[in-house]
């Protein structure tokens, strides 16, 4: 074959090629483009040699016997003085008090007051123990260094000051003098959560541990009452005398115990389950007060260096309208130990340079504070970053906290390819090439998203990425080849006909109908299982998983089994039948049908995840569940979207993965995020529009080439990061350079392996590179990770060997006369849309030279290692 024929003579040259032409010789391509980053490189070593040559020329006169002369230059003591100015130092701009209501009920009742002081460097200071209180009314409140106590009946204002600057607190204390009865509910099950007792690698496991079982994160706390007092009467609690329960001596490491010493004699977990079985371990009369919300505080902080510190304090409100300090409740966790730690008392202590999400969870809730941590007395100075749009100001905000520069912007070539590839997965001809490049409009960049997003590929695109989330392929003996065709047209004449998403959504939870004659009906033939069902409809349109809520309240969000089968109740009825072609189904609404709770087997009434319970009598539970959906009244309909849109433009979303929404999975810039989703909501819901405001920012425009500031980033979009491309646009792209077209099944030669309807269609190339199954609708189905089988096919696989054969690229330039450097300077255009820089000329026509008897497999083998080299194959 050519190539092997071709390959040892050009063996060294191909090393180059292959290895050389790569994302690391970014610098190299982009100097002849951009004149950006030269200036800066040239600019600073020009001072260096300036000072030397001066200070050699005393020493050319230094025959001249004064050498006493030379200490003459004492005159440049006066640089002395530069560093003497000091910076001034940092001015406290804002005292931040938390929390600044107070409610306090019964004697038991207390509250922490936490101090923050924020400077106009941009940091924050932890001044909880310098804070001084003073209450404007005695006797209604008792402070103790910063906890306020109970004293008496009443209402007063406690200022609070630091620093100059004060904080008035509005306390409110009611039944003073009279003892809060002791809860199981309420004071017990929150001590195991605490201690780590119902937790999954201890009795909360499945099966418990040593014997004992209590329910995951405390989700049964009925059973969990019974296992406690009745499964082995008389060993675990004892009530003649308390304080020899083996809850209690298990729990201080009286008696052996494998989970080790939870807490000490005598603390307050010890006195509430002494409490509780002094008073004969009752389970709670009447109905108990439930958590509403749970809030930590501060909200969050820039932390100056390691060690740095800081308190926080989580209060948590009941459905009775009481509050209650649960800072010594909560189970507190970091998402990054390596940037900052938190005790089990809630105190942050800062790391190395980095960011972390604080979370603390109390009852089912999780609630979490953003906390940056910088080297400390890091000198910073931001330059004038241009802004293009929105987008660009809050991700310079973020930069801004973080002391991070974002690179420079990036050539007009790599914007062309970069844009081609994302908006519409197409390589920019030769053509497009020469006249973007030679275009002096300043606004050329805003008229090609323009262009691209009104080209039928970008169509193509969108239809590709949901069918991916509405998983359209067939599945035997329930969707036939003609009924995932027909859901595909639909999808597809939805989206070229620019229909708004919530519209779009709206219309596919609510259709009824047969599966050819409406073919949005297939979502349900798709799956049939109600839960499955659910947990689908939650994790593509709400970006979340809630499959753990199945069994156990979520471990790591807010949602509770409750909240799982209620949701899952909008699907109970949905009712499936056949017609007369057996390939097609009706589905239609039932109108009967319920869902039951896993634990105690009660019908659970629909009710919307994390809003109200609508009234569906009569109605058709997927069309109530349908509007609240995709519209303003759902806070995570357009927010999930935005993100989605996001992740596909920057390789990565701003909550990651993009179908993980969840507390402790927070957004590294949730203002940007809420942005887009506003901008979405006023869009009418019109996603190009939101393409276009992505497209044109700075941000999507930045270079690949980092700066010392930047160079370890890797969430906060200071710089773009290079992006395999995905299996589809890869094969699509080799086969438009190459000019040798594709043949899927039903689908004309020349289809784009974009334009698959199925699902299951699918050959080894895709396969190897990792396109979705559409199995699932988990993002992690599109797989971008490499391969060895990746690196093996490209290099000794049909697909690039045979269409460097079948499409003739070199063969028919050399028919019609051009020459060898022409073809060269046409396949780098073509594969990398940019001529070849002088380093690779020079090797380029060492090759060519080497090979001119046999010129023409020459430039096959090039044309090889550019489809074989990294540059070719991530979009940049």
């Amino acid at each position: 074959m050519w190539r092997h024929q071709t390959i040892t003579r050009s063996f060294l040259a191909l090393a180059f090629l292959a290895g050389g032409i790569s994302l690391a010789t970014a610098a190299d391509k982009t100097e002849p483009v951009k004149a950006e980053p030269p200036k800066p490189a040239a600019a600073k070593p020009t001072p260096a040699p300036a000072p030397k040559a001066e200070a050699a020329k005393p020493a050319e006169t230094k025959p001249a016997e004064p050498k006493p002369a030379e200490p003459k230059p004492a005159p440049a003591q006066p640089a002395a003085p530069k560093p003497a100015p000091p910076k001034p130092a940092p001015k406290m701009v804002q005292l931040n008090v938390y929390p600044q209501d107070i409610q306090l009920t019964t004697s038991r009742d207390r509250q922490s007051v936490i101090g923050q002081a924020v400077y106009d460097n941009g940091l924050t200071e932890d001044v909880t123990t310098k804070l001084q209180f003073k209450p404007a009314q005695e006797g209604i409140v008792r402070i103790e260094n910063n906890m306020i106590y109970p004293a008496g009946d009443g209402e007063t204002d406690v200022v609070a000051s630091f620093g100059g600057a004060s904080v008035k607190l509005h306390s409110k204390v009611t039944k003073a003098k009279e003892d809060r009865p002791i809860s199981f509910t309420l004071d017990v099950m929150p001590t195991f959560m605490r201690a780590g007792c119902n937790t999954g690698s201890c009795h909360g496991a499945a099966r418990g541990k040593d014997g004992f079982r209590l329910s995951l994160f405390g989700f049964d706390p009925k059973g969990d009452y019974h296992r406690l007092t009745r499964e082995l009467s008389g060993r675990r609690i004892n009530l003649s005398m308390p304080q020899e329960s083996l809850l209690l001596e298990k729990a201080i490491g009286a008696v052996p115990h494998t989970g080790g010493k939870l807490y000490e004699k005598d603390s307050e977990y010890y006195n509430a389950s002494l409490r509780w079985l002094q008073a004969g371990a009752p389970y709670d009369a009447g109905a108990i007060p439930t958590v509403d919300k749970v809030e930590i505080y501060p909200k969050g902080g820039v932390m100056d260096g390691k060690g740095t510190t800081q308190q926080v304090s989580v209060l948590a409100y009941y459905s009775d309208g009481t509050t209650r300090d649960v800072t010594t409740l909560s189970a507190f966790s970091s998402n990054n130990d390596n940037s900052a730690t938190i005790t089990k008392d809630g105190k942050i202590t800062a790391s190395n340079r980095g960011e972390a999400f604080i979370m603390a969870r109390f009852d089912t809730h999780t609630v979490g504070s953003h906390f940056v941590v910088l080297p400390k007395g890091l000198d910073f100075e931001w330059p004038n970053v241009p802004e293009y749009n929105y987008v660009d100001t809050l991700i310079h905000n973020k930069l801004k906290k973080l002391r991070v520069i974002p690179s420079e912007v990036c050539s007009d070539a790599e914007f062309l390819r970069r844009a081609s590839l994302d908006i519409c997965g197409v390589m920019p001809t030769i053509e497009e090439f020469n006249t973007f490049v030679a275009d002096k409009d300043p606004k050329k960049r805003e008229k090609l998203v323009d262009q691209l997003l009104n080209r039928k590929e970008f169509v193509e695109m969108w239809v590709m990425k949901w069918s991916e989330l509405l998983q359209i392929r067939t599945v035997n003996n329930r969707i036939s080849y003609k009924s995932a065709l027909l859901y595909y047209n639909w999808l597809q004449e939805r989206i070229a006909s620019n229909v708004p998403l919530d519209k779009m959504v709206q219309e596919l939870l609510g259709s009824t109908g047969g599966t050819f004659a409406n073919a949005a009906t297939n979502y349900y033939e798709n799956e049939r299982d109600t839960l499955k069902v659910a947990e689908n409809v939650a994790q593509v349109f709400m970006g979340m998983r809630i499959q753990c809520a199945q069994c156990h309240n979520h471990p790591f969000d807010r949602w509770t089994m409750d909240d799982y089968y209620s949701f899952a109740a909008f699907f109970s009825q949905v009712g499936r039948k056949g017609s007369e072609d057996p390939r097609e189904s009706i589905i239609y609404n039932r109108g009967s049908g319920e869902v039951r709770h896993m634990v105690d087997n009660r019908v659970m009434q629909p009710k919307f995840l994390g809003g109200a319970q609508p009234e569906v009598k009569g109605k058709d539970r997927r069309v109530v569940l349908a509007s609240w959906l995709a519209s303003n009244e759902n806070p995570y309909f357009a927010t999930n979207l935005s993100n989605i849109v996001w992740a596909h433009f920057f390789g990565k979303g701003i909550i990651n993965e993009v179908d993980d929404v969840r507390i402790s999975n927070p957004p590294v810039n949730p203002e940007l995020l809420d942005e887009l989703a506003k901008r979405f909501t006023d869009y009418n819901y019109d996603f190009k529009k939101l393409v276009r405001d992505i497209c044109t920012s700075r941000t999507y425009q930045l270079a690949t080439q980092t700066n010392p500031s930047n160079e370890n980033d890797l969430t906060n979009f200071s710089h773009a990061q290079p992006r395999r491309l995905r299996a589809e646009v890869l094969l699509d792209c080799i086969s438009q350079v190459t000019s040798a077209p594709n043949k899927f099944r039903g689908l004309p030669l020349g289809a784009r392996a974009v334009q698959i309807a199925d699902g299951n269609t699918t050959n080894y190339f895709l396969t190897t590179f990792g396109r979705a199954k559409r199995d699932t609708v988990c993002s992690c189905e599109v797989r971008m990770e490499p391969s060895l089988s990746q690196a093996l096919h490209l290099l000794n696989g049909d697909t690039v060997n045979s269409k460097i054969v079948q499409g003739k690229f070199v063969d028919s330039r050399i028919k019609a006369g051009k020459k060898p450097l022409e073809i060269v300077d046409e396949m780098y255009i073509s594969c990398l849309t940019r001529k070849p820089t002088d380093k690779e000329y020079s090797t380029l026509v060492q090759v060519l030279d080497e090979n001119k008897k046999d010129e023409q497999n020459a430039l096959n083998d090039i044309f090889w290692s550019l489809l074989n080299s990294r540059e070719f194959i991530f979009n940049h």
